[in-house]
């Protein structure tokens, strides 16, 4: 084995490197997306009305939900989380969840004010996580996984073509319970990565070190001497 030269810092081992980001998470992830234009052409197909459709937009959101659980728990386990998992997760989240939202004000079955609120939030947040970057990565938190995964209930019960079922008046009203409550962990949520984001601006080591620097910096000035006296 290759012994480290006297004065020069030993090589990482593999295991103390970053997970490659090729991994069968990170796969499923990206199909993940790709699943997003699928589910907005069947909710949309024949305006919405078409029950065979709604049914199959179902199934295709349900599968891409489930590869939101799997994923992060397959990265965790194998240790396989990597950076572009931990931005390249939440964004496919905001990208089945927000095309839904939207496919669903176009066929008036969610108000536009809640789409435009949810998405308001959700592409602020996810330019601040690349704003803050330089600072770390800001992993998708258990809040925003609890809140994700309401929406995706909710979403999921108004995709369902309510007339196609018994007490479809029942099922509709507690869609939209469900959907209220998601659009309050929404807010909440997003208030909490602002904090976050708030504290990773102080407290990360490229903070830290621009702050010892302003600091001798400072000290320097007060220690220098003033201007000799005149004689």
């Amino acid at each position: 084995m290759t012994q480290p030269v006297p004065g020069e810092p030993a090589s990482p081992s593999p295991s103390a490197t970053e997970a490659s980001a090729w991994n069968l998470p990170n796969a499923l992830t990206v199909g993940r997306i790709v699943l997003v234009p699928v589910v907005g052409w069947l909710l949309l197909a024949d305006g919405g009305s078409n029950a065979a459709t709604r049914y199959l937009a179902l199934g295709a959101f349900i599968v891409a939900a489930i590869t939101d659980k799997i994923d992060g728990d397959l990265a965790r386990s194998r240790g396989q989380v990597t950076n572009f998992g931990k931005i390249a997760d939440p964004i496919a989240d905001k990208a089945l969840l927000g095309m839904t939202f939207v496919g669903l004000s176009m066929l008036s079955e969610v108000w536009w004010w809640v789409t435009a609120l949810v998405l308001s939030r959700e592409v602020g947040i996810t330019v601040m996580r690349f704003v803050v970057i330089r600072h770390g990565v800001m992993p998708a938190g258990r809040g925003g996984k609890l809140k994700t995964m309401v929406q995706a209930f909710a979403l999921g019960m108004l995709i369902l073509p309510a007339w196609t079922l018994p007490f479809a008046t029942v099922w509709r009203q507690a869609a939209y319970a469900v959907l209220v409550l998601a659009v309050g962990l929404t807010l909440g949520t997003g208030i909490d990565y602002l904090v976050q984001a708030h504290r990773l601006r102080r407290t990360s080591p490229r903070a830290l070190a621009k702050r010892s620097v302003r600091e001798a910096a400072r000290e320097a000035r007060r220690a220098a001497p003033g201007p000799a006296p005149r004689a």
